[in-house]
């Protein structure tokens, strides 16, 4: 256990985040620059005197426990945290759980694409963020609760109104296939999740198609570069697929964009006008 070092790195990272990151007031007597050891202590479930003694390279040798609630509360990357455990002696166990934190400049990215549909996906196939045409290309995915806005629970249970394919995609055999091979690999990089697992067994157990696929123990799927999606409003909209992985999150933004001057292009921009309304025509997805 490197002490000195492992009280620098804490003492670093707490001195970065905000108490508004942490949903903690500023107060007007805050002194020094991010958190105070108190704060952190708190946030991580442990005692001030102990965290205190870590900064201070006075404390034994702490737990494996006791690191991941600091990493937690300091909002570590998986690439601090790593480096955390072998400065305290310890290395690095699983993975948490896959991260649902997505990045304001993220959040911001989006926003800043205003023609083209773009959402972000967690390691499960959560959507976790997304702009305004994603939501009036696909759904409103804020009108969804957390549970429904997994992608992969959606197309393998459904539900699916006249027997279509969710958002009338071109590519549902392909992306119901993708989706079981990501979450096979995602499984198998949390497997101390229960979140994971549980997702795992209800579509074993509610999906002879996930079933099938994930006997077949696949893990590498073909990327995606267009599709068509068939919207209830403006009829059929085929786009350009990129996605750019944010590897230290484990997640994944999605840009839907369609060629310029098509018809696809005139769609979304139509699209970015109506918003999610649907002008009583009834949705398919």
């Amino acid at each position: 256990m490197d002490r000195r070092e492992l009280a620098g790195f804490l003492r670093s990272r707490r001195e970065r985040i905000t108490p508004a990151e942490v949903g903690l007031p500023a107060g007007p007597r805050r002194r020094t620059p991010g958190l105070r050891r108190e704060e952190v202590a708190q946030l991580a479930f442990i005692s001030t005197e102990y965290y205190t003694r870590l900064e201070q390279a006075r404390a034994p040798h702490p737990s494996r426990e006791v690191l991941a609630q600091i990493a937690r509360a300091l909002r570590l990357s998986d690439a601090e945290r790593d480096h955390m455990h072998h400065l305290a002696g310890t290395p690095p166990g699983p993975l948490p759980g896959p991260s649902r934190e997505v990045r304001q400049s993220i959040v911001d990215l989006l926003d800043r694409l205003p023609e083209a549909a773009a959402l972000v996906l967690s390691a499960t196939y959560e959507v976790i963020a997304w702009n305004g045409l994603a939501a009036a290309l696909m759904e409103d995915f804020s009108a969804l609760s957390r549970r429904d806005r997994n992608l992969v629970r959606r197309v393998f249970l459904g539900p699916h109104r006249h027997g279509r394919p969710l958002y009338g995609v071109s590519d549902a055999d392909e992306f119901v296939r993708t989706s079981a091979q990501h979450l096979r690999a995602a499984a198998a990089r949390y497997p101390d999740d229960p979140e994971v697992a549980g997702l795992v067994q209800e579509l074993l157990a509610g999906s002879e198609e996930f079933a099938r696929i994930w006997a077949g123990h696949d893990v590498t799927a073909r990327p995606t570069l267009c599709k068509t999606f068939h919207h209830p409003l403006v009829g059929p909209v085929s786009v350009n697929c990129d996605v750019l992985d944010i590897a230290d999150r484990d997640q994944r933004v999605i840009i839907y964009t369609a060629a310029p001057g098509s018809p696809s292009e005139q769609a979304l921009r139509l699209l970015s006008v109506v918003g999610t309304q649907r002008l009583d025509v009834p949705s398919d997805v």
